[in-house]
């Protein structure tokens, strides 16, 4: 089965994109990348949370708009992503805790659908 394992982190830990954290963060992902393995399927960085744009419904019916930003509750913003193919949640919330991170955060484990689902 696969997995969307969704990180959220405080952005401001990071620094400049050309920062030392920031590079720090980016060579253990690229380990991580490595200890998946054959279960690694997709998975990317984002660019920073100011650069979104929110599409919202307001309510049933009335229509949408369009926002700058994304309009997350909290202080952590989506970072990033990977798909995963593990057998089972178990295994899914195995490689969750082996995710790095600069600071706070957490990560999601959402199974993707299919088409049986």
């Amino acid at each position: 089965m696969k997995y969307a394992l969704l990180i959220y982190e405080d952005e401001a830990t990071y620094g400049a994109e050309d920062s030392a954290e920031m590079q720090a963060i980016v060579g253990q992902h690229g380990a991580f990348v490595g200890e998946l393995g054959t279960a690694f399927s997709s998975g990317a960085g984002l660019c920073r949370s100011e650069s979104a744009t929110t599409v919202r419904q307001a309510s049933a019916g009335t229509g949408r708009t369009v926002h700058d930003g994304p309009f997350a509750e909290g202080r952590e913003q989506l970072g990033g992503f990977y798909i995963v193919d593990a057998p089972d949640l178990d295994a899914a919330i195995a490689w969750a805790r082996k995710l790095p991170m600069a600071g706070r955060g957490a990560v999601e484990i959402r199974p993707l659908m299919t088409d049986d689902a």
